[in-house]
């Protein structure tokens, strides 16, 4: 029998590093955290990370793990995830896998990650240029004709994952979305039991984002970024594409005003929780959880855990 893994999921903003410190609380778990822009130091406070408070005295891993200026990947993520998966399942503990990155879970839960295609830095600098100079969307809508589900799943600004698209489909003739497919077969590295979170009304939830990024910003979301640049992080790097830093990186540099900036990270949440809720949607093996107007813990505690015990998970 496979190790067996609780994983907890949604869309960004819908409770989930809560009810996840509950989980791994009530059920002597560990937290790794599936959330692609946490494990990132010094980003804190525009991807949310857990405070210690937020915690509850619960081991959280995956966090903090890469500096900002390095290239992270989803087969690094796989590598070093499933090593804090197997000590935590080692010591007798249930990891529980939070984290609203689809691809992060998927990778983590089959042991694969993108197709292992090889490189060409010739064809890749030639479509990193040509990124630059169409644009993302251009881009997206090249990498649509020939890989749609693929495209489906990317945002304009994702230029690392949307230029190795391009690059597997340029090498190999085939699509990632058939590299994978042909690697389904592998049997999974673990069982999982999979809780998804949302609102029942989806107004509720935008709602609640628009709140959150209030909050950030707040809590000093324009002084962390205005940070991140005086250290000389270059604007066109990764990390710097996640959706609130690369607005208020454009309101600091005088491209767009601050009020701009917020509207915008706003409303770029908001699409990117509806593309959440598709990839999501997918999957026919989820365990919903679904608020009404604000979450009610104890009540999704109270259901996860049922759930998950129904699985042989206590």
């Amino acid at each position: 029998m496979k190790p067996q893994i609780a994983v907890l999921t949604g869309p960004t903003a819908s409770g989930k590093t809560a009810l996840g410190a509950l989980l791994a609380e009530k059920l002597n778990g560990e937290v790794v955290s599936a959330d692609s822009m946490q494990i990132y130091r010094g980003m804190d406070i525009g991807t949310a990370k857990p405070s210690p408070e937020e915690t509850r005295g619960i081991p959280h891993h995956m966090i903090d793990v890469a500096d900002p200026e390095e290239n992270y990947s989803v087969a690094r993520y796989v590598e070093e995830a499933s090593r804090c998966v197997d000590k935590i399942i080692s010591r007798g503990k249930l990891p529980v896998v939070v984290g609203g990155t689809g691809l992060y879970i998927d990778s983590l839960i089959s042991g694969r990650s993108f197709a292992q295609a090889p490189g060409d830095d010739f064809l890749r600098s030639k479509l990193n240029r040509q990124y630059d100079h169409l644009g993302g969307q251009a881009m997206l809508e090249k990498l649509a004709k020939v890989d749609p589900r693929r495209a489906e799943k990317l945002h304009p600004a994702d230029k690392k994952r949307i230029v190795r698209a391009l690059e597997v489909w340029h090498l190999t003739g085939k699509t990632i979305t058939e590299h994978d497919e042909e690697t389904k077969k592998i049997p999974p590295r673990y069982q999982a039991a999979c809780i998804a979170l949302s609102f029942k009304d989806r107004r509720h939830l935008y709602e609640r984002i628009d709140r959150r990024v209030d909050e950030m910003v707040g809590q000093g979301l324009f002084r962390e970024v205005e940070a991140l640049l005086q250290r000389g992080l270059p604007e066109n790097c990764t990390a710097m594409q996640a959706i609130g830093y690369k607005e208020a990186a454009a309101a600091l540099k005088g491209r767009i005003s601050w009020q701009e900036a917020v509207e915008t990270i706003k409303q770029e949440t908001r699409r990117y929780a509806k593309r959440q809720l598709t990839w999501l949607r997918r999957n026919p093996r989820l365990f919903w959880v679904l608020w009404d107007k604000k979450p009610d813990y104890d009540f999704a505690l109270r259901l996860s855990t049922e759930f998950l015990g129904s699985l042989g998970i206590k």
